[in-house]
């Protein structure tokens, strides 16, 4: 200020005014001023305007002041460029380098530690980010700048962040000087990359040799590193020290405890932390929300998001994420809808990830129209978000429009990753289309993805489930790591297929492998044992389930069993099976009871089931089909009438058949009475050359 003189110090102190209020109106009309009265070329009010645009968000014109500056000092060429910086993504990167290289042709300023800071920050966005950050590396290293703790630490933080623990082990290593954001930076960088061990160490190399102590930047930074529920005790101990330094009044620190143990799955701990903290933000509620909402506790993330918004808190897009997650797991559809009116009056609509996570509980709650107008909304959809949508189709039985929007996803030159993949390959199984699964396993090997979960799983369902069983068994053996998902897809494609031993075969080799069966394990165990007729067997594996593994039988389970005795003729005592369940089985029993009956001409009993269904308000059309031919076959010509008044009553109508075949890669799906397809004229024309045919070739024999 010493420098500058009297008659341009009024100005540049209103421009500092201006600045620090982001007052744009009467920044503008200070700028005319200056140049009404020929201030702008001194170079302190020049600076001072280029800074002042930056941050008002108005680059395009900090950008014309500063090209206007006859003779640049390394101020001016840092005010933009950290502006570009802060600015981020790939555009604001790209400026930050241009202006740099620019800078380094003119001469006219050498850079120095603010220089670099914001260049190592633009670094991770460019296209290119590593040659670039060797550049700028070794820029530093030639001008001297690289004793500076302030451009070691930028450094540092770049490689981190360009995932070379390695590279910024080494600048930490070699620099004069460290202070508390190198620390923190080094720290963070392992744990960005989950090495919590070098985290450990690191910290307590801190603690023995460092002046500053430790500090909020340090602390939150070592809080993100046990994220894992193995170590949880680490974070504990890490907790005491912080309170003992007096940090927990510090509302970051108390964040990054509550998303530690949210993270870690200890949810009392975190909601005790939460409940102790002074000073909470819209961090510190999104937090304890997503840790709710990630453990499936629905109803308390619902809860505390009420909470929330009643306590004056503005949610951030992130919280609103968490709570959109929460209604998606908990099927809370009308909770989903409010939180959307929520997020258009708060302007989030425009979040990429906020919109994913919308149609995300759409089409989880059902709604997939809802869920098509939310994808259609973005003008540029990213792989997340074609993702969802088309596991939301797959979800909701609609195979057909997933695989006809991953193709579309394909043309427009969007990467799928595992889950997208996974989930096309789930619509190849709904549809049996075995050309098609084959033809995108060829696309999982071109695109480099493993046989690893999910991808593995998926494609070895699919071989399974088009009846291609080598296939799917060689896939399922090639697969580096089997969960339980994976045993379950190979065991019901090979009791879906007739092959019930050697679906028995391999559920005793995952029990072998010490691998825990879940409740769709033994859905597919006691199927396969209702297809070979084995029923001792099953009884031994239904009630294995909570004798051996404490899993109490749910409803398909019970279905199962029934299927199991009806298939056997045991049909009596599939009736006292059903009579004694404990649990609140609907119509489904009954139903399996009264089709066995028909098969086995047991009919009084199928009487007594169907009247059964009719108590219970069925709205199955074969079930008042079936219950009618039995009443038919046994010459109750009231029953039948009665059925057929009740179904009449209930508005019950017998849905139309479907089928659908695949040719040259297309499904061609045809429903009774339908004529809505293209080739309907000819299908039917040749329908009667055929049934004209059979009839000729019946009449001459």
């Amino acid at each position: 200020m010493k420098s500058l003189p009297s008659q341009f110090r009024s100005f540049f102190n209103r421009l500092l005014q201006c600045t620090g209020q982001r007052n744009l109106e009467e920044g503008q009309a200070l700028h005319a001023k200056i140049i009404q009265t020929g201030s702008s070329s001194c170079i302190y009010l020049a600076n001072s305007l280029v800074n002042f645009y930056a941050k008002c968000h108005h680059l395009v014109e900090a950008k014309l002041v500063f090209e206007e500056i006859e003779h640049k000092d390394v101020v001016s060429w840092n005010c933009l460029i950290n502006s570009y910086s802060h600015l981020g993504g790939r555009t604001g990167s790209s400026c930050v380098m241009d202006l740099f290289q620019r800078m380094m042709r003119e001469g006219d300023a050498y850079p120095n530690s603010h220089t670099f800071a914001g260049v190592f920050s633009a670094v991770p966005s460019l296209p290119d980010p590593l040659s670039a950050g060797l550049l700028a590396h070794s820029v530093a290293v030639k001008i001297g700048n690289f004793s500076d703790v302030f451009v070691g630490s930028s450094l540092l933080n770049m490689y981190c962040k360009l995932g070379l623990i390695s590279d910024a082990r080494k600048v930490f290593d070699n620099m004069p000087d460290r202070n508390s954001v190198s620390w923190a930076a080094m720290i963070s960088g392992y744990a960005v990359e989950r090495l919590s061990a070098e985290v450990m160490k690191l910290f307590k190399l801190m603690l023995g040799i460092a002046e500053e102590g430790v500090n909020e930047f340090v602390s939150t930074s070592v809080f993100s590193a046990f994220t894992f529920p193995e170590l949880i005790e680490n974070g504990k101990q890490v907790h005491c020290l912080a309170m003992k330094q007096g940090l927990l009044s510090i509302v970051s620190v108390g964040n990054a405890i509550v998303t530690m143990y949210a993270k870690c799955g200890n949810l009392d701990d975190a909601l005790r932390t939460f409940n102790s903290l002074d000073n909470r933000n819209a961090i510190s509620w999104s937090a304890m929300i997503t840790g709710f909402a990630q453990s499936g506790d629905s109803e308390r993330a619902l809860k505390l998001f009420s909470n929330m918004h009643f306590s004056k808190y503005r949610p951030s897009e992130f919280t609103i994420v968490g709570v959109l997650n929460a209604c998606s797991d908990a099927g809370a559809a009308e909770e989903g809808k409010q939180v959307h009116g929520y997020l258009v009056k708060l302007g989030f609509e425009s979040q990429i990830y906020v919109m994913t996570a919308l149609v995300d509980m759409y089409a989880k709650c059902g709604y997939i129209p809802d869920a098509r107008k939310g994808f259609d909304y973005l003008p540029e959809p990213d792989m997340v978000l074609w993702t969802s949508l088309i596991g939301g189709y797959v979800q909701n039985g609609d195979s057909e429009e997933a695989l006809s929007l991953y193709c579309r996803m394909q043309k427009e030159g969007i990467l799928p990753n595992e889950l997208t993949m996974a989930s096309v390959l789930k619509a190849c199984s709904c549809l049996v289309v075995l050309d098609q699964g084959k033809q995108i396993h060829a696309c999982i090997m071109k695109y480099g993805f493993s046989l690893a979960v999910p991808i593995g799983s998926a494609l070895s369902s699919m071989y399974a489930k088009c009846g291609s069983l080598k296939d799917g068994n060689l896939i399922f053996r090639r697969m580096p790591a089997r969960d339980v998902v994976s045993w379950n897809c190979m065991i019901s494609g090979l009791s879906q297929n007739g092959h019930g031993n050697e679906a028995l075969e391999l559920f005793d080799e995952m029990r072998f492998e010490g691998l825990q069966p879940d409740y769709v394990t033994f859905v597919n165990v006691l199927s396969a044992c209702s297809h070979m007729g084995l029923i001792d067997r099953g009884w031994t594996y239904f009630k294995m389930m909570s004798d051996e593994f404490g899993l109490p039988p749910r409803v398909e389970h019970y279905a199962c069993v029934v299927d199991m005795l009806s298939r056997g003729g045991r049909l009596e005592e599939a009736k006292d099976f059903i009579e004694s369940a404990t649990i609140d089985h609907g119509l489904c029993l009954w139903r399996i009871l009264l089709s066995g009956c028909r098969n086995y001409g047991h009919y009084d009993l199928g009487a007594y089931a169907g009247e059964k269904l009719m108590e219970l308000g069925s709205q199955e059309s074969s079930a008042y089909v079936l219950l009618a031919s039995i009443y038919s076959v046994l010459g109750r010509k009231d029953g039948v009438e009665r059925v057929r008044r009740i179904m009449s009553l209930r508005g019950v109508n017998k849905e139309p058949g479907c089928s659908w075949i695949e040719l040259k890669s297309q499904v061609h799906v045809f429903v009774v009475g339908d004529q809505m397809h293209p080739q309907i004229k000819e299908i039917r024309i040749e329908l009667k050359r055929l049934s004209k045919q059979m009839k000729d070739e019946g009449d001459a024999r």
